[in-house]
């Protein structure tokens, strides 16, 4: 089943303007034309297609049981063929379904079409392909190897037969797995569903005018008034805590709740052992990412608030100004066009071979940045391998013209060029990078745009532009890393709870791992209005998901400096042969011909002395203005 939940999305907090100005401002910024051409999938939700292909999808599951049950030892490089076509297909189906919620998430057209498909393959997945993994783990190691030797699909998917085997001591019986999978779609799934429909209609009242979610933290973190920041978070604050933060503490309860059940009934000793082990990391690595964030990242991240406060000259800060624009930020905004141009020409200037990617895509319309209401909040890259083998990816985003969204751009396309080149060298079943690694690609765009923009900066002469855009990077290596360890730690603490946590304790655990990280109330921030914001945070749905980000950042960060030690082609070749191995290999693997080594608790510090270099250059050039 193509779930939500499992789809790379990059949330950002700046989003769509009022309804009034949407035309207006996607006018100036020129994005009108900026939308997708779905045309490879389909021509529309009632597109008879659709049904062709869901039945279609039915008569492969079944025909999947009947030849292959029972046989694998014998026939698996078919079995994998097979098994590829039937993901490709219902890929095609579920991606376009998605795509088309995220443009319209009011849409009762596109949601009764997804609903009916999702359960009609859901049953087919679960009555016929539960028996693939189970028979798979059953073969034996010899005669894997035997089927190495013979078979070029096999060898080729080895990798991934070997995930699949590795997950052998915490599955369950095929009956059980098949009754689970039968009953996915009524359980915590469906509260995450509802939850984001609920989300994306919340309501604002803000000066007699009915405001968005999005419209109002626009306010929250881009208005130069700091009252109106100010008073923009309590308004935010105070209606999540009416009746959305009991809705949120229900799913995320039920969330919770399975999760402890199956992780005790599958063998799992902590609550994130199975991310971890799906990531291919062992837990005492992600133990020390944790740690290294509250013991390095934590003191720079204080640092960072303290000089931003002196930007603002506002000491101790408050939490609505966390994200606020400084007093010389770049309030120019910058039309689609350029920044486009822009993002390919930092992307060219690294490499040639990701540059031309983009403009692929931008010739097929793969990127939809036309700002409106009804649709998905933030960003998000999908990336598929569509039927006959064709690898593509649909960049989302809402584009308002800030430097921040130039960034986000890079961001995103980070990502589409991540799957592109995964999709293309491994097909649909090693496409995906893990969680750990899915970040890499995106920020690594991101920061050979900033790198580019600062070196026109620099050319410039204008160091507050500079400072600016310095502190905007820090800004955002803040929410990736502390931000995210901030979230992580929440869920470490509510998943370790055996018991329902009610909205106060949610409240009061959210507090703690704040502070932990931001510094006691007082110190840095003050935190007036902030209880009730882990209840908007979907991520939470999809357990300890959240930490990939930090690592992706640290990781980046890392990889990104080793540049100087390799001549400029042969690292773009090791990149790009990273970007092209997908979920092939673990991290520890893909970093060895970078001389890194993630499992080294050392290699945390690596990461953060990039920031800490960044953050002593902007204290220096912000003492000299």
């Amino acid at each position: 089943m193509v779930a939500e939940r499992f789809f790379l999305r990059y949330h950002h907090l700046q989003r769509n303007r009022a309804k009034r100005s949407f035309m207006k401002t996607n006018k100036k910024l020129k994005t009108d034309t900026i939308q997708w051409d779905l045309s490879c999938f389909y021509a529309g939700v009632d597109d008879p297609q659709i049904e062709k292909d869901t039945e279609l999808c039915v008569q492969k599951i079944q025909q999947f049981d009947k030849k292959f049950r029972g046989k694998l030892s014998a026939d698996l490089g078919n079995a994998l063929k097979a098994y590829g076509e039937i993901n490709m297909l219902k890929d095609k189906i579920f991606i376009y379904l998605f795509l088309l919620k995220s443009l319209n998430q009011n849409d009762e057209a596109v949601k009764t079409k997804l609903d009916v498909c999702e359960k009609k393959l859901q049953f087919e997945e679960s009555e016929h392909l539960v028996f693939f993994t189970h028979e798979l783990t059953r073969i034996s190691e010899h005669a894997i190897q035997k089927l190495v030797k013979k078979n070029k699909i096999v060898a080729f998917n080895l990798p991934w037969i070997k995930d699949k085997r590795r997950m052998k001591p915490h599955l369950l019986s095929e009956e059980v797995e098949t009754a689970l999978m039968k009953r996915s779609l009524f359980g915590p799934d469906s509260w995450s569903r509802f939850y984001d429909e609920v989300d994306s209609n919340l309501a604002f009242l803000w000066e007699d005018k009915s405001l968005t979610q999005n419209e109002l933290l626009l306010i929250v973190n881009d208005d130069p008034d700091k009252s109106r920041r100010a008073r923009a978070l309590a308004v935010f604050n105070e209606t999540l805590g009416k009746q959305f933060a009991a809705l949120s503490a229900q799913a995320l309860n039920m969330i919770v709740g399975l999760k402890q059940v199956e992780d005790g009934d599958r063998g799992f000793k902590t609550p994130m052992e199975a991310r971890n082990k799906e990531n291919k990391i062992p837990d005492i690595a992600v133990n020390a990412l944790h740690e290294a964030t509250i013991t390095i990242g934590g003191p720079l991240v204080r640092r960072y608030y303290s000089l931003k406060g002196q930007h603002l000259g506002i000491q101790p800060l408050a939490w609505s100004d966390r994200n606020a624009p400084i007093p010389f930020k770049n309030t120019e905004h910058i039309p689609y066009p350029e920044a486009i141009a822009l993002v390919l020409e930092a992307y060219e200037s690294f490499s040639p071979t990701l540059a031309q990617i983009i403009r692929d895509m931008i010739r097929e319309k793969r990127i939809d940045a036309h700002a409106k209401p009804g649709r998905s909040s933030g960003a998000f890259n999908f990336p598929a391998v569509l039927p006959g083998d064709i690898p593509a990816c649909f960049t989302f985003l809402s584009y308002m013209g800030t430097e921040r969204d130039v960034m986000t751009l890079a961001h995103e396309l980070g990502h589409a060029v991540h799957g592109i080149l995964a999709g293309k060298a491994q097909g649909v079943l090693m496409q995906s990078a893990s969680t750990a690694l899915a970040e890499t690609a995106s920020i690594f765009g991101e920061m050979t745009t900033f790198n580019f923009l600062k070196e026109r900066q620099k050319s410039r002469g204008n160091k507050k532009m500079l400072i600016a855009l310095n502190m905007n990077k820090l800004s955002d290596s803040a929410n990736s890393i502390i931000r995210q360890i901030s979230f992580s730690n929440f869920e470490r603490r509510v998943h370790a709870t055996k018991n329902r946590l009610s909205v106060s304790e949610l409240n009061a655990i959210w507090m703690e791992v704040t502070q932990e990280l931001y510094g006691k109330d007082g110190d840095v921030f003050t935190h007036e209005h902030c209880e009730y914001l882990w209840s908007y945070i979907p991520h939470f749905h999809d357990p300890f998901y959240v930490y990939g980000y930090a690592f992706g950042e640290l990781l980046t960060q890392s990889l990104y400096a080793t540049q100087e030690g390799f001549k400029k082609k042969e690292f773009e070749k090791l990149y790009l042969d990273l970007l092209r191995a997908g979920r092939s290999k673990s991290p520890k693997e893909l970093l060895e011909p970078f001389g890194l080594d993630p499992t080294n608790p050392d290699f945390w510090k690596l990461g953060f002395q990039p920031i800490d270099t960044l953050l002593t250059e902007t204290e220096i050039l912000s003492s000299s203005i």
